[in-house]
């Protein structure tokens, strides 16, 4: 399963049942005062900048619909919430479900498939016990995406070894 792992996502294909992915994007702050934090933490290369989520393709979906689960701050573009993460406070945070209609088909690798029927279901009981203060390095979307997709795979520091094979 770990080979799937590093397939990017354009390039790979479920063969029924649901299929797990993890994407990721550069994290991004609104105008003003989150933005400047943002580029200082940036070019002090005080944490690689990335948001990492999990995706669930469930094989009963309508044709390409996604679901994405995150976590984030409750309030992300505030600026006491930025200032909070770089102080290496908590602030409050949420797990966000939305949907996509596609895999993206960049910055998104497959991570497996489900060890039950039902990854939705298994997200979802998940999410219902997950704590939502947020603290950056030691409880943030990074363990997040690892402890979810450990649940729904069985496959373990899943962000470790992505960050690992980009930068190799």
């Amino acid at each position: 399963m770990a080979s799937q792992f590093f397939i990017p996502s354009a390039n790979v294909t479920s063969i029924g049942g649901d299929a797990v992915y993890v994407a990721t994007v550069p994290l991004r702050a609104t105008g003003g005062p989150p933005q400047l934090i943002m580029s200082m933490a940036y070019s002090l290369n005080i944490w690689n900048l990335q948001h990492f989520m999990v995706l669930i393709k469930p094989s009963s979906s309508i044709p390409q619909e996604v679901i994405v689960f995150d976590f984030q701050p409750v309030n992300p573009e505030s600026i006491e919430a930025a200032v909070s993460i770089i102080s290496g406070k908590s602030v409050p945070g949420v797990v966000m479900q939305r949907k996509l209609k596609n895999v993206p088909k960049q910055r998104c690798w497959m991570a497996g498939s489900p060890k039950g029927n039902n990854a939705m279901e298994m997200a979802i009981e998940f999410n219902s016990s997950w704590e939502t203060d947020l603290r950056v390095g030691f409880h943030d979307c990074r363990h997040y995406t690892n402890e979810l997709v450990q649940h729904l795979t069985g496959e373990i520091q899943i962000v470790e070894r992505l960050t690992k094979s980009i930068s190799s």
